[in-house]
């Protein structure tokens, strides 16, 4: 889903763009808390062959939907690490407007 990672410091933080196609005029804002999960992913895995999943959604306060030709600026940040779970503070905007503010908790280990 994530078109380009910008920038990814493994175990800390990720930046990345996503550029909204789709046939429908408004986006579902489920989309969003995919791409923040998805690069949490990324920034999360520190060793080849690690896979993760989401664990649960903390917090999310959602703006405006995305809208079709969006290029959106995701942004993931480990707040926290506790086992293999590590909790994620994310952020989407568009021309810097918030499109949601997140905090979720991923699972991350061996495939």
């Amino acid at each position: 889903m994530l078109d380009r990672v910008l920038e990814c410091q493994p175990g800390s933080s990720a930046r990345a763009s996503y550029r909204v196609t789709a046939s429908l005029q408004v986006v579902p804002q489920i989309m969003l808390v995919e791409a923040v999960a998805q690069l949490a992913g990324i920034a999360a895995i520190e060793k080849e062959g690690e896979g993760g999943f989401l664990a649960m959604v903390d917090q999310a306060v959602f703006g405006r939907p995305p809208c079709i030709g969006d290029t959106l600026d995701v942004f993931v940040r480990i707040i926290r690490s506790f086992g293999r779970l590590r909790q994620v503070e994310g952020h989407v905007t568009v021309d810097g407007m918030n499109l949601l503010d997140i905090t979720l908790s991923i699972g991350i280990g061996p495939l």
